[in-house]
């Protein structure tokens, strides 16, 4: 992979098919997102508006340490989101788009 100043992993977190999430979980889940960006690990959390989800952008030094980071997370642990993590390269000035610009 590529420099991880320049990289960040998306966890994607689909809902799990007659399953809700209640109260407690939802909170034990910002609690989990507020002890990631205390850790410098957050770059961004959402749901999508349409209700098919969320979205985690996490900083971590390699994959494996993303995806520690994102089984963590209550919603997965408790089964109640399935996760795709994904690896995004980010395209900027600091890099020179990726080399190529």
């Amino acid at each position: 992979m590529g420099d991880s100043a320049f990289t960040r992993y998306v966890a994607l977190l689909h809902p799990v098919p007659g399953l809700t999430a209640d109260i407690p979980a939802i909170r034990a889940h910002v609690a989990w997102l507020r002890s990631l960006q205390a850790a410098g690990s957050l770059e961004l959390a959402d749901p999508f508006a349409d209700g098919s989800g969320g979205m985690v952008i996490l900083r971590a030094e390699s994959a494996a340490e993303a995806e520690a980071l994102a089984r963590s997370d209550p919603f997965i642990r408790l089964g109640l989101r399935r996760l795709e993590l994904r690896v995004w390269e980010l395209s900027c000035e600091g890099n020179n788009h990726m080399g190529m610009g």
